[in-house]
């Protein structure tokens, strides 16, 4: 396989912020098919199978990095995803989703704050690694769940091809978006 680089990058505009502004979860083995942009093939353009995209709105300390792990030795790359969540208020409801989460091992569309939608674990799905239910210590301490998933992947998670909420159901089919 040739590895030679087909394009140079100029100095972007100082125009993005951080963080993340929404996930929405996918059971595991729903996907059953996805196509990719005809012209970009980092992009996802349509995916099937998902009925449900379990939505979670986030604010404050939440994190989705990548760390590229390559081995000349061995003649390995993979990427591990990371991501790291922050739920605020403890209840019932979502007490009964942070352990089924655990159980389970979703596909997870993270978006941005800049309106980037990602599709991280798309092959191997994402493990909850670690878990807080926390009630903190003073009045002004964080009352929630702190999760933690790692996916380990071939490639960075695929871009979709989305702008925005309407166009992501569109890309997965009409899903339907459950957001409480």
């Amino acid at each position: 396989m040739a590895c030679l680089l087909a394009n140079g990058r100029a100095e972007v505009c100082k125009d993005v912020v951080g963080g993340l502004e929404a996930i929405y979860f996918i059971n595991y083995g729903d996907i059953t098919a996805k196509t990719y942009d005809v012209t970009d093939t980092d992009m996802i353009a349509t995916v099937t199978g998902v009925s449900n995209l379990y939505k979670f709105e986030l604010k404050g300390t939440n994190s989705f990095e990548q760390t590229i792990n390559s081995s000349r030795e061995n003649g390995t790359t993979f990427v591990e995803q990371t991501l790291s969540i922050q739920l605020k208020k403890q209840d019932a409801a979502t007490t009964k989703i942070v352990k089924l989460l655990a159980y389970g091992r979703p596909n997870i569309v993270v978006k941005d704050n800049n309106g980037n939608f990602f599709l991280a674990g798309l092959e191997r799905g994402m493990d909850v690694t670690t878990g807080t239910i926390s009630n903190g210590t003073a009045l002004g301490d964080v009352s929630g769940y702190q999760l933690t998933f790692v996916g380990q992947e071939k490639i960075p998670a695929n871009f979709l091809d989305a702008a925005d909420e309407a166009a992501l159901i569109t890309l997965f089919n009409t899903a339907t978006i459950v957001a409480s």
